[in-house]
């Protein structure tokens, strides 16, 4: 299987398993099976009242990043922090209290790092990671590092946040490179949580109603990533626990496709996605790919 099919379905899985999740955002999972049994198709609304197949932040952000780094030819702060200025400024359907809060500070120092504080550990900075993981796949450790941090400070200074973003780039870097699920947990997930133990997903009851802090939202999608053994099994386990659904059906979508490629992505999935925002993922996960290999 080539990058780039392992590539797009990265991104066209984030943005699907968005549109899956924002239907039961903030439910319950014992909400979610009276309402609808197993949740598991594109059908829009929840409490944003969305259109099937329409996304939320989580893939708005990320491709406001991914244009940004587009334009600059790689990961730059500033690009990142005017683009995520301008998206805030569009009045997206959705916006996260950190990231509005320090989009906000950004607008009156011109400093596109906010404060480092503890408190700033939400999942808003690794939902939005992908185009990262994209435009420096192959490139130095040092350099990717310091590219993930970069586009995480512009709203999440915050070593938890740091770690995970860190962590989900690495994961996804081996995965286009054909590494297998065992790969990806002996080498990635295990590792994160011996070094910060709030990311321990082995020996915790099954993660339900996960919040949007980045410790609970990594243990969603590590337990249904690594406990389920297709692309659509990974969804819809991860959305049906509830709670931040549609920022765990993102990540897990982007490391699921990452990992079984664009042939494991249901076809009814694909064509209730919006269109537009399909298009925006494939041409971006092409382009962002393309600036790896010149860097």
């Amino acid at each position: 299987m080539f990058v780039s099919d392992r590539a797009s379905a990265a991104y066209l899985g984030l943005a699907i398993g968005d549109a899956l999740g924002s239907t039961v955002e903030f439910m319950t999972p014992r909400e979610i099976a009276a309402k609808y049994g197993t949740h598991d198709k594109l059908i829009g609304g929840g409490w944003l009242h969305l259109k099937p197949g329409q996304v939320t932040d989580d893939t708005t952000m990320s491709l406001a990043l991914g244009n940004a780094i587009l334009a600059q030819g790689k990961v730059d702060a500033l690009a990142a922090a005017q683009a995520f200025d301008a998206w805030m400024r569009a009045k997206p359907v959705d916006i996260g209290n950190t990231v509005r809060r320090n989009l906000l500070q950004f607008r009156k120092t011109g400093s596109p790092e906010a404060p480092y504080s503890d408190h700033d550990a939400g999942n808003g900075a690794a939902m939005r990671v992908l185009p990262v993981a994209l435009a420096t796949f192959g490139q130095d450790e040092d350099t990717v590092r310091a590219a993930s941090r970069a586009q995480a400070h512009v709203t999440h200074h915050c070593a938890l946040s740091d770690a995970a973003c860190e962590c989900l780039v690495s994961m996804v870097h081996d995965a286009l490179r054909g590494a297998g699920k065992n790969d990806l947990l002996h080498d990635h997930a295990h590792p994160l949580a011996a070094r910060f133990p709030a990311f321990k997903f082995r020996a915790v009851k099954p993660a339900r109603n996960p919040s949007g802090y980045v410790a609970d939202t990594l243990q969603a999608v590590f337990q249904s990533f690594f406990d389920t053994d297709d692309f659509q099994g990974c969804l819809v386990d991860v959305v049906n626990r509830g709670g931040d659904a549609d920022t765990t059906g993102a990540i897990a979508g982007m490391l699921a496709g990452a990992l079984y490629g664009m042939e494991e992505i249901p076809e009814d999935w694909l064509k209730k996605l919006d269109t537009e925002t399909g298009s925006a993922c494939a041409m971006q996960a092409h382009s962002l790919l393309g600036i790896s290999s010149k860097n």
